[in-house]
C-alpha cells in the first residue's frame, strides 16, 4: 500500500511542477511577463489557479498518509540493549544512586581488562 501511496506522490509532484511552469508569471523579473500568447487569457490563469490549489492539497494529503505509514509500526527500543557483549547480570542500584547509561558504561570499563602501561619515554635508536 506503501508503494502505492508513493507512486501517487511522485505523479502529484510531476503534475504540480507542470501546472506551475505553465503559469504566466506577473513579476516580470526576467523580462518574461508582458508577452502574450498561449496563456494569455483570464480563464486559463484560473483553471491553473485552481488545479494547483488542488495538487498541492493532494500532495499535503499523501504527504502526511506517508509519514503515518512511516511511523505505524515503530516500537521504542534502547540503545543500550543493542551493544555487542551479552548481557551481564549487575545489581540493582541502590535508592538514590541512579543506574543511568554512565554508571552501566562504568561498571563495564571497570570488568574490562586494563592495557599495560606503556614504557616510561620514546625509544631513541642508536648507532652502533
Amino acid at each position: 500500500m506503501q508503494t502505492v501511496i508513493i507512486v501517487i506522490h511522485l505523479m502529484v509532484v510531476a503534475a504540480m511542477i507542470g501546472v506551475v511552469l505553465l503559469q504566466k508569471s506577473e513579476g516580470g523579473g526576467l523580462g518574461i511577463g508582458s508577452t502574450g500568447g498561449f496563456l494569455s487569457s483570464r480563464g486559463t490563469a484560473n483553471v491553473l489557479t485552481r488545479t494547483t490549489a488542488i495538487l498541492a492539497a493532494t500532495f499535503f494529503a499523501t504527504s502526511l498518509v506517508l509519514s503515518v505509514l512511516a511511523g505505524w509500526d515503530r516500537k521504542p527500543h534502547s540503545i543500550i540493549q543493542n551493544t555487542a557483549s551479552p548481557p551481564q547480570q549487575t545489581p540493582a542500584a541502590p535508592p538514590g544512586q541512579g543506574g543511568g547509561v554512565l554508571d552501566t558504561l562504568r561498571q563495564q570499563e571497570q570488568q574490562s581488562p586494563q592495557p599495560p602501561p606503556p614504557a616510561p619515554g620514546p625509544q631513541v635508536p642508536r648507532s652502533q
